[in-house]
């Protein structure tokens, strides 16, 4: 219940829902003083959070950076990266898609000895492989053989990806191996918290995909949707950690 109930709440902050309600307000508001204001209120929420510039200023904020690496005996590789492609039965890359890539340079640099892919289905509308398995196909296509793969596919969302990647190190015949969680710049700081409540020590962490990128002219004054979905990913970061650092989950 716990898991569907979030999914709809993610729903509610999403900043064009909010410009779309502000935007409805005003059109059948019969108050010609609210209605004006109401419109204008949403005209300039949606530049604000369109605007690449200070979505990329508030990330650079809020992201990891990059660690100083050592050598790892197991990089954590986080789902929800991809989805699976029912055309093609293979792996389809996503906004966060980096995480794999990364999590596959990583391996052949000799940074990483196993890759623990994490996770299961995040969706209840969509039908699939849990993504731990078709990734595990991809990375078996790449040439990375079995025995350097580990697969977790039951896990839902980060808590459960610990949870679960805790009861398959254990089964590990290396006590405390070093970790390298792998996951988006913008998702590790309340990685790290789940991390912490879930009891891991030896572990470092690795960012990818940062929503902060280098900028053109356009991309100080024109509006672009990429920036929205970008806020969408930080507000639901900045919810979710302040719900697990209270200890709702």
């Amino acid at each position: 219940m716990a898991f569907f109930l979030s999914k709809f709440l993610l729903f509610l902050i999403r900043p064009l829902v909010w410009v779309m309600v502000i935007a409805l307000y005003a059109l059948f508001s019969k108050n010609k003083r609210r209605k004006r204001k109401s419109l204008i209120f949403a005209i300039v929420l949606l530049y604000f959070f369109s605007n690449k510039f200070i979505l990329g200023q508030v990330a650079y904020w809020y992201e990891a950076k990059q660690p100083v690496l050592t050598h790892y005996d197991v990089g954590l590789l986080l789902g929800g990266f991809s989805s699976y492609n029912n055309e093609t039965k293979a792996l389809k890359a996503q906004f966060s898609g980096d995480r794999l890539t990364q999590t596959v340079r990583l391996y052949q640099e000799g940074k990483i000895d196993r890759i623990l892919m994490s996770g299961g289905s995040g969706s209840f509308l969509e039908e699939g492989p849990p993504e731990a398995l078709y990734t595990a196909e991809y990375l078996k296509a790449l040439k990375i053989p079995d025995s350097a793969v580990i697969i977790e596919k039951d896990s839902r969302n980060t808590k459960e990806n610990f949870k679960y990647a805790a009861e398959i190190l254990k089964g590990l015949h290396k006590s405390d191996p070093k970790i390298l969680v792998i996951t988006s710049a913008w998702h590790i700081p309340r990685t790290k918290l789940l991390a912490e409540k879930q009891g891991f020590k030896n572990i470092d962490f690795y960012p990818t995909n940062s929503l902060k990128d280098n900028y053109s002219f356009e991309d100080y004054l024109m509006p672009q949707g990429g920036a929205i979905l970008g806020w969408e990913l930080l507000l639901k970061e900045w919810v979710g950690y302040v719900v697990t650092w209270i200890g709702l989950t």
